[in-house]
């Protein structure tokens, strides 16, 4: 199987800049351990914050509003306030988020093919 990844392949300095400056700017946008996963939780619905919270399982209040905050800047996540008693806050994805599912199936596909051989490794010690 012959990939990009071959030594023939290799990046000269202008190219491998613009890779890795690139990559930079796709993690500091999605990267970290909960961006990926409030996306993911927002697909084809919209969500309050408690709702959120309670999706994600394991971030904190503190976390996830820094978090939104965060996608919300990149462009990711729309935030609308509804007027009454109480105010409900709502967060939906953006049009531009749907950018992301490529990006978001290789993951999944490769995550758990990943799984699956460590999980393969594991058993074969046994």
């Amino acid at each position: 199987m012959t990939t990009s990844w071959q030594p023939e392949n290799r990046l000269g300095p202008k190219a491998c800049s613009y890779k890795l400056g690139a990559l930079a700017d796709a993690l500091y946008a999605i990267g970290g351990k909960w961006k990926l996963r409030i996306i993911i939780s927002l697909i084809g619905t919209t969500s309050r914050f408690n709702d959120l919270q309670r999706t994600v399982t394991g971030i904190s209040s503190k976390v996830l509003a820094a978090e939104l905050r965060e996608l919300e800047l990149n462009g990711f996540v729309k935030r609308t306030i509804k007027d009454g008693f109480p105010v409900i806050v709502e967060y939906e994805l953006t049009e531009y988020s749907i950018t992301l599912q490529p990006v978001l199936d290789s993951l999944v596909d490769w995550g758990a093919k990943h799984r699956q051989k460590i999980m393969n490794s594991e058993l074969s010690k046994i």
